[in-house]
């Protein structure tokens, strides 16, 4: 081993450590802001389970208001939300294969190209902040925004309501859950709670980080030791395996230049610190969720570890560890939300 690899090492092992120290307040402030399980104010429950790693098992999903649910399903899946019938929130995010649409960017209405790569929307009620730029505090705040973006759906809440009241089956079942029936407000729960419902299952890295080691083969338990020695967590960890933190991309004359055609959450907050900084995104289901990196640009999942592990961590991995790690990341997807096998 080269005396160069050996001090990226431990340079990276001292982030890992400053990392964790950090990390353990943040766990340990989420496992008190759990939602309460069997509360029936929550239309959407969680447990938890902790332990002592830098990745976190996924909530489980205790509870979930099957009307409210099974409504924001149908919203979800539904072009009456734009403007002109032809795009819904479906479009963008295929539900059933990893949570986004497999593009570089989306498109909207008219065949307009959005900005950036479409988030898988499967677990996103744990990241921290919703979008590449953590604009939205939550997944309420966020969904007006793809409605009423014109690369989007280009629509308004008087449009989508005219349209929704038009058809009785969207009627009879908002009346049948709200005495306010079709507003704004019950659109938003209602797809909200369907968002929140969409926890994967069974993903077998949760089951090895609770004791079961054969959920991992052999390979994947080399890739998770190298995942966390090499210093993979210093960003990705918690139980999203990511989406908690923000970062920037990492060394500037590293990074493929593919990916600096976006300055970031400089956009939002012209703060000179902010260019090239995004939230760090959840690696589960990652596997499935290609092409890579805010624009796309990468179609790889061996090209993204390879490249993060060059500008992140300044390390020339092996074919070998990339191989590792790749296995590893497979080991991220888990089985689909249940709420979409009903």
């Amino acid at each position: 081993m080269g005396i160069k690899y050996v001090v990226a090492v431990f340079s990276a092992l001292a982030m890992v450590f400053l990392t964790l120290a950090l990390q353990f307040y943040f766990f340990k402030d989420n496992r008190h802001h759990q939602p309460a399980i069997n509360n029936s104010a929550e239309l959407v429950t969680y447990s938890s389970q902790w332990v002592d790693a830098a990745i976190q098992p996924l909530p489980r999903l205790e509870h979930y208001d099957v009307g409210w649910v099974q409504l924001g399903k149908a919203l979800f899946k539904s072009p009456l939300l734009s403007a002109d019938n032809t795009t819904s929130c479906a479009s963008c995010h295929d539900l059933y294969n990893g949570g986004d649409d497999g593009f570089p960017v989306s498109i909207g209405i008219n065949q307009q190209l959005g900005n950036r790569n479409a988030p898988s929307v499967i677990n996103a009620v744990f990241n921290f902040r919703q979008f590449w730029d953590g604009r939205s505090p939550d997944l309420t705040s966020q969904l007006p925004l793809p409605i009423h973006n014109p690369l989007e759906m280009a629509s308004n809440w008087s449009q989508v309501i005219g349209k929704l009241n038009q058809q009785p089956h969207f009627v009879n079942s908002f009346e049948a859950l709200s005495e306010d029936g079709i507003t704004p407000e019950n659109i938003t729960k209602a797809i909200v709670a369907f968002q929140k419902s969409l926890v994967s299952e069974n993903t077998p890295i949760d089951a090895y980080l609770l004791g079961n080691e054969k959920a991992l083969t052999v390979q994947q338990q080399r890739g998770y030791r190298k995942f966390v020695e090499l210093g993979c967590v210093t960003c990705h960890q918690g139980r999203n395996i990511g989406g908690n933190i923000y970062q920037k991309m990492g060394r500037l004359d590293r990074m493929p230049k593919a990916l600096l055609n976006d300055v970031g959450r400089y956009q939002l907050t012209r703060n000179e610190q902010d260019k090239f900084v995004f939230k760090v995104p959840s690696l589960r289901n990652v596997a499935n969720t290609g092409p890579y990196f805010h624009n796309g640009s990468v179609g790889q999942l061996s090209d993204a570890i390879r490249i993060m592990a060059s500008g992140q961590l300044g390390l020339e991995l092996s074919d070998e560890d990339i191989s590792d790690l790749e296995a590893l990341l497979h080991a991220f997807s888990g089985e689909l939300p249940r709420s979409l096998k009903e």
